[in-house]
C-alpha cells in the first residue's frame, strides 16, 4: 500500500482583507491540485491569484524536497486556511481638519498538500 507524504507553504503579508481571500480558498478546498490550479486561473479575483500561488509552492515542496517519488496524479489539498496578518494603521482626512484612522488588513494562507508513493513496479 502506498504511503501518504505532506509539505505545506506559506504565504503571508497578502494585501487583501482575510475574510475575501477565504471565499477564494473556499473554492478549493479539499480538491486535486491539478483542478485547484484550473480553477484559480478562471476566478476573477484578485486573491486568486496569491491562494494560486501558494498552491503551487506546496506543490513543489512535496515533489521536490521528499525522499521518496511522489506520483503527481495523487496530490491534493488537504488543509487550506486564511488568517489575518499584520494591520497597517493609517489615517484618511476628515472635515474641520481632523484625521480619523483606518487599518489596513493584510493575509496569511496556509497550504498543505497530501501525496502518495508512486508504486514500485516488480520485476518477475
Amino acid at each position: 500500500m502506498a504511503e501518504t507524504h505532506f509539505a505545506h507553504a506559506y504565504e503571508k503579508g497578502i494585501d487583501i482583507q482575510p475574510r475575501k481571500t477565504n471565499i477564494v480558498a473556499s473554492l478549493v478546498r479539499d480538491r486535486y491540485v491539478a483542478d485547484a490550479v484550473v480553477i484559480l486561473e478562471n476566478t476573477p479575483r484578485k486573491a486568486a491569484t496569491a491562494v494560486r500561488k501558494a498552491i503551487e509552492s506546496a506543490n513543489a515542496n512535496l515533489l521536490n524536497n521528499s525522499k521518496v517519488s511522489i506520483d503527481p496524479k495523487t496530490i491534493r489539498i488537504a488543509r487550506i486556511f486564511v488568517t489575518s496578518g499584520t494591520r497597517m494603521r493609517r489615517y484618511m482626512p476628515a472635515s474641520r481638519g481632523r484625521a480619523l484612522p483606518f487599518e489596513k488588513i493584510s493575509s496569511n494562507i496556509f497550504v498543505e498538500v497530501a501525496g502518495e508513493e508512486k508504486e514500485k513496479k516488480e520485476k518477475k
